[in-house]
C-alpha cells in the first residue's frame, strides 16, 4: 500500500528557505487545498542480502519540491533504499511509481532516464580527468561523438543558474572535495535530473561549504526538483529539509514534519531510546605522551600543508585540533600515522622518536590511529570483518606459530556487538558493509587495543547519533585511563564535548591553544578564519 499522505504534518517551518520553496509546498488540509501528487512512489519495498533483511516492505513517497531527510543508524536500509530507487538493486518484492507510473528498472541508465540523479557518499569521479569530462561521460550525444563545445556552454549555464562555480577544464583531482561534490551535483544536472538522491552529503564539507550546498537546494526545490537528503547530522536536517523520514531495521518508524519535531525527538527515534550525550569533565593532565617539535609536511602537490607546527598532548587529556577542511589536517594526520615523510621536524611518542614514514612503528609504541579516509588507509576491504579487526595485532592470536582462528572469531564477535557493528556475519567482506560500519570496524580495533596514544582524524563522520555518543564515550573512556588523544574534527561541536584544550589549524600553523573551559565558538570560529585577536591560554 502506498504512504498514507499527512496532510496535517505538512508545513514548512524555516524563514531561510526561499518564498517560492514555501509556495510550491502543500498546506494544511483545513484550508482545503489540494496536496501535490507524489513525483515518486515505493510501495512495499522489500530487499535481502542473503539473511539479511535491509528493507521490509517500505513505503515511502517523495513531492514536487520537496526536500525529505532521510534518516536511520547505519544499516538501517536508507542507502539501499535509495539504490533501488536508482537502479542499482532489483527490490525483491514491491513497485515504484514515478508520476504515477509503474516503473522498472535494469540499470541507473534507465532511473536517469526517468530524470533521476544520484550523489553518493564516495565519488564516482575519475580523478585524471577534466570536470568537463566527467560531467558528460556516459551522457547521450551525437551519432559518432560528442559536442564539446555545445556540452560546455551547457555545463557553464548550468553553473551559473545553480551557484555551482567550479572551472570546467581543472582535473577533478586538483579540486578540494566541496568541488568535487559539485561536479557530481552538475553530473545529475547536465543529465535533466528532476528528483535528486544526496548520500550524506556534508559528511566531508567545511562549514561554507555546506552553506553553498544548501543554498543550491534551495534553488533547486524553488524549481520544482524533489530531492531525498540523507544525513547523520541533525541540525542540518532541521535546516534544509521539510519532511523526515526515519527508517530503524528496513522499516519506516516514524515521519515528521519538520516544523513539528527537533532534534532530540529525531535523535531518540532513530535509536529507539533516550540519548544521554557524552561530554568531558575537567581532570588533571599528566605528562606528554606525544609530542610534535617544529613539523614540516608537503601535501601531494609538493606545497607546504604543515608548517613549522608543534604541539604537545598529555596523559589523560583529549586536545581538540579544530579547522576549515583543507588547512593541513590530512597531511599532519598521515605525517603522524607513519603514511607521510616531513620535511623537517620530529614526533616522538612516550620519549621515543619515531621514525618517518614507519606505521608499523606507531603500532609497536601503541598508538591507536583512526585516519580520515578509512576506504583506503584504514581497511582492507576485500578482506573479511573479522580479519580487519585484527589487522596489525595478528601477533595477539599466535598459538604454536599459528593464527588462532577461534579466537579471532571470538574476538571479532565481542567486538561487533560492543560497536555495534552490523554485518552478515564476522566473515562477511568488508566492501559489503555501509560506510559508518567500515568506521566502527576502524574504532573498535583501534580503541580496544589499550593505546598509549590514539590520534582520531573525523571520528564520527558519516557515523549516526547512536555511534556517536558511543564513540565519545570511548574516546573520553581511553582519556580516564591515561591515553593522550589528539582529536582532529571539523565539528565543532565534537571539539567542545570532548576536549581538554582546543588548538586551530589555519593554513598549517597553530592559530592558538585554548583551555576549553575559558574558549567560545566565536573566539575559535576567529581563529579558523586566520583571524588572532585575543590568546585565550
Amino acid at each position: 500500500m502506498p504512504t498514507t499522505v499527512m496532510t496535517e504534518r505538512i508545513a514548512v517551518r524555516s524563514p531561510q528557505k526561499s518564498p517560492a520553496v514555501r509556495a510550491s509546498f502543500p498546506v494544511k488540509a483545513r484550508e482545503q487545498e489540494q496536496v501535490p501528487e507524489p513525483v515518486v512512489e515505493m510501495r512495499a519495498i522489500r530487499k535481502t542480502f542473503l539473511d539479511v533483511v535491509a528493507n521490509e516492505r517500505v513505503n515511502f513517497s517523495l513531492r514536487p519540491g520537496e526536500i525529505c531527510a532521510l534518516l536511520g543508524e547505519n544499516g538501517a536500509g536508507k542507502t539501499t533504499l535509495m539504490n533501488i530507487l536508482f537502479g542499482y538493486y532489483a527490490a525483491d518484492e514491491g513497485e515504484i511509481l514515478i508520476h504515477g507510473k509503474k516503473v522498472s528498472f535494469a540499470s541507473p541508465r534507465d532511473a536517469i532516464a526517468c530524470r533521476i540523479g544520484m550523489v553518493h557518499q564516495h565519488f564516482t569521479l575519475v580523478p585524471s580527468q577534466t570536470v568537463l569530462e566527467n560531467v558528460v561521460v556516459g551522457s547521450s550525444g551525437g551519432r559518432f561523438f560528442l559536442d564539446m563545445k555545445r556540452a560546455r556552454e551547457k555545463l557553464c549555464a548550468l553553473q551559473k543558474r545553480f551557484g555551482l562555480a567550479v572551472d570546467p577544464d581543472a582535473p577533478v583531482w586538483t579540486l578540494p572535495i566541496g568541488g568535487q561534490q559539485k561536479v557530481e551535483i552538475l553530473k545529475a544536472l547536465y543529465r535533466d535530473a528532476r528528483i535528486l538522491i544526496l548520500d550524506e552529503p556534508t559528511a566531508v564539507l567545511a562549514p561554507l561549504e555546506t552553506r553553498e550546498l544548501f543554498d543550491t537546494l534551495r534553488t533547486l526545490a524553488a524549481e520544482g526538483c524533489s530531492i531525498v537528503f540523507i544525513s547523520h547530522k541533525l541540525y542540518e536536517v532541521m535546516e534544509i529539509a521539510h519532511r523526515v523520514v526515519v527508517l530503524a531495521k528496513g522499516v519506516i518508524c516514524a515521519e515528521r514534519s519538520v516544523s513539528e519535531t527537533d532534534e532530540r525527538e529525531l535523535a531518540n527515534l532513530m535509536v529507539g531510546h533516550e540519548l544521554a550525550g557524552k561530554t568531558a569533565t575537567a581532570r588533571k593532565a599528566g605528562a606528554a605522551l606525544l609530542s610534535v617539535s617544529r613539523l614540516t609536511v608537503r601535501n601531494d602537490k609538493g606545497l607546504d600543508a604543515v608548517k613549522d607546527l608543534s604541539l604537545d598532548v598529555h596523559s589523560g587529556e583529549v586536545v581538540g585540533l579544530a579547522g576549515v577542511s583543507g588547512n593541513g589536517q590530512m597531511e599532519l594526520a598521515d605525517a603522524l600515522f607513519g603514511l607521510r615523510v616531513p620535511t623537517s621536524g620530529t614526533i616522538v611518542l612516550d620519549g621515543a622518536a619515531l621514525p618517518d614514514g614507519n606505521p608499523k612503528s606507531r603500532v609497536d609504541r601503541h598508538m591507536g590511529r583512526i585516519p580520515e579516509d578509512r576506504m583506503t588507509t584504514g581497511l582492507m576491504l576485500d578482506l573479511s570483518v573479522e580479519d580487519n579487526l585484527v589487522m596489525e595485532h595478528h601477533g595477539d592470536f599466535r598459538r604454536s606459530g599459528m593464527l588462532d582462528r577461534e579466537a579471532i572469531g571470538d574476538h571479532a564477535e565481542g567486538l561487533m556487538c560492543d560497536f555495534g557493528i552490523k554485518a552478515d556475519g564476522r566473515r562477511a567482506p568488508a566492501r559489503t558493509l555501509s560506510g559508518g560500519n567500515l568506521q566502527k570496524i576502524i574504532l573498535a580495533r583501534e580503541l580496544s587495543a589499550d593505546p598509549k596514544v590514539v590520534v582520531a582524524a573525523q571520528p564520527t563522520r558519516g557515523l549516526d547519533v547512536g555511534a556517536i555518543e558511543y564513540v565519545h564515550g570511548r574516546i573520553l573512556e581511553a582519556r580516564d585511563r591515561g591515553a593522550a588523544t589528539l582529536l582532529i574534527s571539523e565539528d565543532l561541536d565534537e571539539i567542545f564535548a570532548l576536549s581538554d584544550r582546543i588548538a586551530v589549524l589555519y593554513e598549517g600553523r597553530i592559530m592558538g591553544i585554548a583551555d576549553r573551559k575559558y574558549a567560545t565558538k566565536e573566539q575559535i570560529g576567529l581563529w579558523m578564519s586566520g583571524i588572532r585577536d585575543v590568546l585565550c591560554a
